[in-house]
């Protein structure tokens, strides 16, 4: 099946922004936006959890309880993400690279199931870690489940609406061009706040 043209640029930049992020976590090179490869160290477990201001919401262990301001941990297993029922916090706290990694895996689990699995996976469901290495591999597996979502969509698909029964979005009035777009910019946003924390921890190091 031929790839919809209007879908090609959301996928081709999908594929840039997951690539770029993979690569800023896991070295030993990076594109540092030119072209130019720029080397990376790979990213440790002490910087994974890395909590550089007080009040942090990260990845914990359930043993310990929640964080700062947090009413519980989400997620199944030994480990669960900082959260608070809606209404957030405001302003929201300050998140760890754990964290927003988390988030960005457990999102895009969550949506590939909800709209080619099961749709019924909950945030409950989601296993988190405490480990670099596997936060990386989640965020991989999470990645290359959605683009397989993306890929198997025919033009009729992106404009219909309701496809994905995700329950912690719009995306059940939303069309499924608008929901890829969605993503994307979360791909591209975490991202980029992920490659800060990196510069930030190095820099307090150097």
């Amino acid at each position: 099946m031929p790839t919809p043209q209007r879908l090609v640029p959301l996928l081709e930049q999908f594929d840039w922004g997951c690539q770029r992020l993979h690569d800023r976590m896991t070295g030993p090179a990076a594109d540092s936006g030119t072209g130019t490869p720029i080397q990376v160290v790979p990213i440790t477990d002490d910087e994974y959890l890395w909590e550089p201001v007080p009040g942090c919401w990260s990845i914990r262990r359930r043993a310990a309880g929640p964080g700062p301001a947090a009413a519980f941990l989400v997620g199944a297993g030994e480990w669960g993400r900082d959260s608070a029922p809606f209404p957030h916090p405001w302003p929201p706290p300050f998140t760890t690279l754990a964290w927003r990694l988390g988030h960005l895996s457990e999102m895009l689990t969550l949506r590939a199931d909800h709209m080619a699995g099961s749709h019924v996976l909950t945030r409950d469901d989601y296993r988190f870690s405490g480990s670099a290495a596997d936060g990386v591999a989640a965020f991989d597996a999470g990645a290359q489940a959605w683009r397989a979502v993306l890929a198997g969509a025919d033009d009729a698909a992106l404009d219909a609406v309701g496809r994905s029964t995700f329950p912690y979005g719009s995306d059940p009035e939303d069309r499924f061009i608008e929901t890829a777009w969605w993503v994307n910019q979360e791909v591209l946003h975490h991202g980029a706040e992920i490659a800060l924390l990196r510069d930030l921890y190095r820099a307090r190091h150097d």
